[in-house]
């Protein structure tokens, strides 16, 4: 949807038509080192602060030093900014930024029909073009009719710009993605200032960078502004968003937030023990900073050290947690069975990649679940919740925070790489709104009992190290009821499991139940979990525009799940589950409530695209 009007240009005076949009889709796409993670970053700051609703989709090469100007060393990022209540970064992109022949080769066939393409032609030599396996040059050989196609030699004009700077031309070429911001910033109608004071503040120790990526993106923007190359300038107006103070924010860093505050609602000093893994590193990162809030990081020689430092520290104290991937996780399981035999709370984040293996290190799957639910020696259950966008990671930290500290249980927390990496516009919370997380250690040595159980929640007392009478075992090796000493007693084990298998159970009773939006009865039950919410919100609203009689849930909970799940699923004649695995849940549904499932999957490396789901309620109500 657009409006037009038209306005003067501001140093030529001539006519330029400006063109209302209520949403826009971008692709910044190059070589890994051609900065499009921070390009697209900075649009989307930029974008933010303008009040637009947006969603991300970061894109990175699996390999960390692939050939430059190679097809698998493309980096691309892409934003969707809108005017109104978005919920996915886009189906495909309406602008595409393709800084070398291999950035268009792998992007082209997302672009819509009559997208704009903006290419660097000084990258399309013979050289790059080889490379991208193109036989001809594109920009030349008629094959991008479709589209609407403006050429222009960044790399030589950022060297023109800079040509007095005192800077080597290795250092002038990488401010050239900054060349190809201007010129969107002039497109798209947005403010430099922004990215001018982040650029000052990043390079302050090296303020001659600063001044140069700021120089080379004015001269994009006056690129745009002073010759005739577009007739058409865009605006995306302001969402109504709810009032309030917003951010823009990363999974993984409203993972970490919603940890530190979790921390300070509980009242328990936080410890972090992981490794560096793709995507989950910038948890650790993140949480670095927060030294000021009491926060422990601690970057372990390796996996299994990084979770039997998380379990020290819950045995001593604190809300203990320990970040990883699908492949570190494998390597931490010996380590959760032994939190789960002594009954310690612990967060376990899981930001799933593909696998199996290494698999696709840098890209997106839901292939852990089954993993996540059953990937222990022995009936070791632990409860287990996702989170569904950027944003939700807070949520769902705090979530998993609560229940293991009540439940006095390791808890497992799911993200996966499209949220951990993608972004959305994030309103602060109040403090005061937060949960109350407030925590009591045992305290009394003449009742004290190692696996008392509280007679609600089955939790054993959290009691601390070198309290005066609270000794007590620990260990891997089974305990006696009650008392925590080691039995091998055949009743007394079967008990105990039995025991750790309730107290998840019981975990039913507090959590929300679920909730249906749309139809609450009839033909289709669309029922997802993770990141997968976006496309299934978009797919489900639309196929109700079209008549359709359908419903939508969203699993947050997994293990336990919630209470009415069965009833819910009565309700429908249908359930798709749509997922980016080989139908995990669907799995455990059917296996479960004995109803069956119309199991959707992708295992792509990509997140699910809202016409897909959209085309398969298609399908299943309009055969």
């Amino acid at each position: 949807m657009s409006t037009e009007v038209s306005e003067k240009g501001s140093s030529q005076d001539r006519e330029v038509t400006r063109e209302k949009m209520d949403e826009v889709v971008i692709r910044f796409a190059g070589d890994s080192g051609d900065g499009m993670q921070l390009t697209g970053g900075q649009f989307t700051a930029t974008s933010a602060l303008l009040g637009n609703d947006l969603a991300t989709l970061p894109d990175y090469p699996a390999e960390i030093r692939a050939p430059a100007g190679s097809l698998p060393g493309v980096s691309a990022f892409q934003v969707r900014i809108a005017d109104y209540d978005i919920h996915t970064p886009g189906d495909a992109p309406d602008v595409l930024i393709a800084m070398n022949p291999a950035a268009l080769k792998k992007s082209l066939v997302d672009l819509k029909p009559n997208g704009i393409i903006i290419a660097n032609t000084d990258e399309f030599n013979d050289r790059n073009l080889k490379k991208a396996a193109y036989d001809q040059n594109p920009l030349e050989d008629g094959s991008l009719e479709g589209f609407r196609v403006y050429s222009a030699d960044i790399t030589t004009m950022t060297r023109r710009t800079l040509e007095d700077s005192g800077l080597d031309v290795k250092t002038q070429d990488r401010c050239k993605n900054f060349f190809a911001l201007g010129m969107i910033y002039w497109l798209f109608n947005r403010p430099l200032e922004t990215t001018s004071e982040w650029l000052q503040q990043k390079f302050k120790n090296r303020p001659e960078i600063a001044d140069a990526n700021i120089k080379v993106m004015k001269a994009g923007y006056n690129f745009c502004d002073i010759t005739e190359v577009f007739q058409v300038r865009y605006e995306v107006e302001p969402a109504p968003l709810e009032p309030g103070t917003y951010r823009n924010i990363m999974g993984n860093t409203a993972v970490a937030l919603g940890l530190v505050a979790a921390s300070r609602r509980s009242g328990l000093p936080l410890f972090l023990g992981s490794y560096p893994i793709t995507p989950a590193s910038d948890i650790l990162h993140d949480m670095s900073r927060f030294k000021n809030y009491g926060v422990i990081t601690y970057q372990a020689e390796d996996e299994i050290a990084a979770v039997c430092a998380a379990i020290g520290a819950s045995f001593g104290g604190s809300l203990a947690v320990t970040t990883t991937s699908g492949p570190g996780l494998a390597l931490k399981s010996e380590a959760i069975n032994l939190a789960v035999m002594v009954e310690l709370p612990m967060i376990i984040v899981n930001v799933q990649r593909g696998g199996p293996s290494t698999g696709l290190p840098t890209k997106t799957e839901q292939s852990d679940l089954l993993q996540a639910m059953y990937g222990r020696n022995g009936d070791s259950p632990l409860p287990v919740l996702a989170a569904a966008s950027p944003a939700d990671c807070f949520n769902g930290a705090l979530e998993a925070a609560r229940i293991a500290t009540r439940h006095m249980v390791p808890v497992m927390l799911l993200s996966d790489g499209y949220i951990a990496n993608g972004s959305e516009p994030w309103r602060l919370p109040r403090v005061e709104d937060l949960p109350d997380l407030q925590t009591d250690f045992w305290s009394d040595p003449e009742t004290f009992e190692p696996f008392l159980r509280d007679p609600d929640t089955l939790a054993r007392p959290w009691a601390i190290p070198g309290t005066p009478g609270l000794e007590h075992r620990i260990g891997g090796l089974e305990k006696e009821d009650v008392s925590g000493n080691v039995s091998y007693d055949p009743l007394n084990h079967e008990k105990m499991t039995e025991y750790r298998m309730d107290k998840v159970a019981r975990i039913a009773d507090d959590i929300p139940e679920l909730e249906v939006t749309g139809d609450q009865t009839g033909d289709l039950l669309v029922l997802g979990w993770g990141s997968t919410l976006g496309a299934i919100t978009g797919a489900v609203k639309a196929a109700r525009r079209d008549g359709l009689k359908v419903g939508q849930a969203h699993l947050r909970y997994i293990n336990p799940f919630p209470k009415n799940l069965e009833e819910v699923l009565s309700r429908f004649e249908q359930v798709l589950v749509p997922e980016m695995n080989t139908g995990q849940m669907a799995f455990l549904l059917q296996g479960r409530f004995l109803k069956p499932i119309i199991s959707y999957t992708k295992v792509q490396g990509k997140p699910f695209f809202r016409p897909e789901i959209y085309y398969k309620i298609k399908e299943i109500l309009e055969p």
